[in-house]
């Protein structure tokens, strides 16, 4: 499925259940990775909410669920340096919201192996930012003790998707599990 936008982290022996769970909320499919389902569904932020009381309420979603990811912005890429031209183009558009908070990207990278490294992206587009603030007369700092923003990014193979999450969006819904 090219169209996806909520990466699902099944917990172990979980995947039938899962896809009980989750096909009223739209289309699934299998990753190529394991234990990682596909969601493309109509509002993902509106899945996430419910996923997240259903798991806090301790119902089937938390024996079956390890971790969501709705996707705001999504892209393919074939190659590392198309990958960092890419996500650099969907992050210009958040630089605004980022200045003056404490940040990071995190990324989850599932393909590319010996290719990409999560590290090395994650850097790189820290030091995007950092870049592209510097020039608007603008700060940030990168930190990973009690940031304010979270840029999560996660890859299936050669799909790409990012999500902007806020410390009060980060308390809300701990299945993110961003860090």
């Amino acid at each position: 499925m090219r169209d996806w936008n909520v990466i699902v982290t099944v917990s172990e022996h979980g995947y039938k259940q899962a896809g009980h769970l989750l096909a009223p909320w739209g289309d699934i499919a299998k990753s190529n990775f394991y234990n990682v389902l596909l969601l493309r569904t109509v509002d993902p932020f509106a899945f996430l909410e419910k996923a997240q009381s259903e798991i806090s309420s301790g119902t089937e979603f938390a024996t079956a669920i390890s971790r969501l990811m709705p996707v705001e912005k999504k892209f393919s890429f074939q190659s590392p340096d198309e990958f960092e031209f890419k996500a650099k183009q969907e992050i210009r558009g958040w630089i605004p919201r980022l200045a003056g908070k404490k940040f990071h990207v995190r990324m989850h990278r599932r393909g590319f192996k010996g290719r990409m490294r999560s590290v090395d992206e994650e850097q790189f587009l820290d030091h995007f930012v950092m870049q592209e603030l510097e020039a608007r007369g603008e700060t940030a700092t990168v930190t990973f003790d009690q940031p304010d923003v979270i840029i999560a990014l996660e890859s299936i193979g050669n799909d790409a998707g990012m999500s902007f999450w806020t410390r009060q969006d980060l308390a809300k819904f701990p299945v993110l599990k961003l860090d």
